[in-house]
């Protein structure tokens, strides 16, 4: 079986970050500002090792034709990351998990052709920007630094979660790329408005309750709206 196949047989039902109780998610919230509150503003470099990948490599797979074999899996979080350039020698990898470190950039992602599944939560992320990833189908950004939406393209892309960041404006998510997104986790942002949310798919929306009331359709209901519950 090759990667391709493998690949058309992902579940995005695997989406952890849309599975989770409210309860966890307000402990997780309060657990990233006090490490924030407690991080000093700089880091000393400390760059992804090849020790680091043995340690957080599994998930044995096919790759290619199906003759050769790969890890797939990596999960390096709270490691105090500052660089994870050593990713782009690792192409085959399909789930990765670089959450709770120190990251700013993510472009060596982009050598990935294979993501399906990403989550850098807890980072000091600016942007969600990565070129398009063919067959990524769930991305989680949540508590990092990130100002705007622009750079998302991913036409496979179910879940995206831009939780506790600082977006005032939703620009740039195409509703012509992103024609498998159906769910946007906004909360914990200083949004403005719902302009810019135009998703086809789109069935469950994360923001605050006072807005999705005004996020109507022609008949007045609201449209592809989920709340939480407070």
């Amino acid at each position: 079986m090759s990667d391709e196949d493998d690949l058309e047989d992902f579940d995005p039902d695997q989406d952890d970050f849309e599975k989770e109780e409210d309860e966890k998610e307000t402990e997780e919230e309060e657990d990233y500002r006090k490490e924030g509150e407690e991080f000093p503003e700089e880091w000393l470099p400390n760059p992804l090792t090849e020790d680091m990948m043995k340690e957080g490599l599994s998930l044995l797979c096919k790759t290619g034709s199906g003759l050769g074999h790969a890890y797939v899996k990596l999960e390096v979080k709270e490691r105090d990351l500052t660089d994870i350039y050593l990713l782009r020698s690792y192409i085959h990898l399909r789930y990765v998990d670089v959450s709770e470190n120190h990251l700013t950039d993510l472009s060596p992602l982009n050598h990935l052709t294979h993501l399906l599944w990403l989550k850098a939560d807890g980072n000091r992320l600016r942007s969600a920007q990565l070129n398009e990833r063919p067959y990524l189908q769930t991305a989680s950004f949540a508590y990092n630094q990130i100002t705007d939406t622009e750079g998302i393209s991913h036409p496979r892309l179910g879940s995206l979660n831009l939780k506790g960041n600082s977006i005032r404006m939703v620009t740039g998510l195409d509703p012509q790329k992103l024609i498998s997104l159906h769910t946007v986790e906004l909360r914990g942002n200083q949004l403005e408005s719902t302009l810019g949310i135009n998703l086809p798919k789109l069935k469950n929306l994360y923001l605050v309750a006072h807005w999705a009331i005004g996020w109507c359709g022609e008949e007045g209901t609201v449209l592809g709206v989920r709340m939480p519950v407070f």
